[in-house]
C-alpha cells in the first residue's frame, strides 16, 4: 500500500500507484474508490441532463459509464469492445462500475456523443478542485501558465505510408519522363502536393507534428508548470466561428493567432484561478502577444499575467534596422 508520509512527491505516489496496478489489481481498485468520489466530482447538471434525457429510470448508472472510461485510459484498453470483453469476464469490474450486466458498445458510444458537453463540465471541475493541491505541492509552479499546439493522428487514408509512397513513385516517374537535368528532389515536391486535409473529415489537416507529417486533429494545451493538464482547445469550426477574429484558414492556424483565444476560453471557464507567468516556445516571439499578455484587458477586467518567458526567435527580424542584437540574442538600443 502507499505509505504514510509527511511529504510524498507526485512521481512518488503515481509509482506506489504504478506498482499496485501491476501487482494487484483489485487492491488497486479499492484505492480509486476510496479517494475518487465521483458523485462529488460530477456537477449538478450532468445528473439532471443524464436522468432526464429519456423521461424514464435509466438502465445503467451514470457512475458506472464514468467508471469504465476511466478503467478503459489506467488499464490501456484500446477499443470500446475490448473494454466490454473486460467487464464480462472480471466481476470485481463489473461490480466496482456499478453494472448489473454489461452494456453493449452502442450504448458506451452514445454515452460518449450525447453528453460531450458534460463531461467537459467534469474535466473543468477537476481543474478547479486540483488547484488548491497543485498550489499546496509547488505554489511557484502552480501559478504557471504553459501552452503549446500539437495533434492527434487520425485514421484515414492519408496517415498511411503507402499514400505518400504512391505520390513519390509518381513524381519519380514524372522527373524521369521529363529528362530532369538538375537535381529533383521527389520528396519535397511529393510532401508539397499532397491534399492540405484529409478526404474523410476537412479538420483533419496536414500538419508537422514530432518530427514527422501527418494528418491530425490540431488541439492546444495548457498546463501549470507542474505539467498537469489545465486546459484542452480543439481547433475545430466550432472554435473558428466563435473566434471573430480569426477565419477558418490553414494559414492562420499559427501558435501567435490561436493561444490568445485559447487562454481566453481556459480564464472563462475557470474564473477563481489567477496564474502569473506565462511560458511559450519561440513561436510566440511577437511583439504584440507581449501586450496582450502583460497589460490590457485581454482576459477579462484587470485580468493579465506578470511575466511572460518565450525564448527569441531567431529567424525573426527587426523591423527598424537602428536596433541591434548583441552577442546574447537580445535587441538592444543603439543608444
Amino acid at each position: 500500500m502507499i505509505a504514510n508520509k509527511d511529504q510524498v512527491s507526485l512521481s512518488e505516489i503515481y509509482c506506489e500507484c504504478a506498482e499496485i496496478l501491476e501487482t494487484d489489481k483489485p487492491k488497486f481498485l479499492t484505492l480509486l474508490e476510496e479517494h475518487i468520489r465521483l458523485e462529488e466530482i460530477i456537477p449538478a447538471s450532468f445528473y439532471l441532463h443524464f436522468h432526464s434525457w429519456t423521461g424514464r429510470p435509466r438502465e445503467y448508472p451514470l457512475q458506472g459509464f464514468l467508471w469504465a472510461l476511466i478503467l478503459q485510459k489506467i488499464f490501456a484498453i484500446p477499443r470500446d469492445e475490448l473494454l466490454l470483453v473486460f467487464l464480462h469476464y472480471s466481476k470485481e469490474l463489473r461490480e466496482f462500475c456499478g453494472f448489473d450486466k454489461v452494456p453493449d458498445a452502442s450504448k458506451i458510444t452514445r454515452f460518449k456523443q450525447d453528453f460531450v458537453e458534460d463531461l467537459q463540465s467534469v474535466f473543468d471541475r477537476l481543474v478547479d478542485m486540483t488547484e488548491p493541491i497543485c498550489q499546496i505541492i509547488d505554489a511557484a509552479k502552480a501559478d504557471m501558465t504553459i501552452f503549446d499546439s500539437s495533434g492527434i493522428e487520425a485514421y484515414v487514408t492519408e496517415n498511411n505510408p503507402k499514400f505518400a509512397d504512391r505520390i513519390i513513385r509518381q513524381m519519380k516517374s514524372w522527373a524521369k519522363t521529363m529528362k530532369f537535368d538538375e537535381p529533383f528532389n521527389p520528396y519535397k515536391v511529393a510532401y508539397s502536393s499532397m491534399p492540405t486535409c484529409a478526404h474523410a473529415n476537412p479538420e483533419i489537416k496536414q500538419q508537422y507534428i514530432n518530427s514527422h507529417f501527418c494528418y491530425a486533429y490540431k488541439f492546444g494545451l495548457v498546463t501549470n508548470g507542474l505539467g498537469i493538464v489545465r486546459h484542452i482547445e480543439f481547433y475545430d469550426k466550432d472554435f473558428f466561428k466563435s473566434t471573430l477574429t480569426l477565419s477558418w484558414r490553414k494559414s492562420l492556424i499559427l501558435p501567435t493567432k490561436i493561444s490568445l483565444p485559447t487562454i481566453q476560453n481556459f480564464f472563462a471557464a475557470h474564473p477563481l484561478l489567477t496564474p502569473k507567468t506565462f511560458l511559450g516556445d519561440a513561436a510566440f516571439d511577437e511583439v504584440q502577444i507581449y501586450k496582450d499578455l502583460l497589460t490590457g484587458d485581454t482576459f477579462g477586467e484587470n485580468r493579465h499575467f506578470l511575466a511572460a518567458y518565450i525564448p527569441l526567435n531567431q529567424r525573426a527580424g527587426l523591423e527598424d534596422s537602428d536596433y541591434t542584437i548583441n552577442e546574447d540574442g537580445i535587441p538592444c538600443c543603439p543608444y
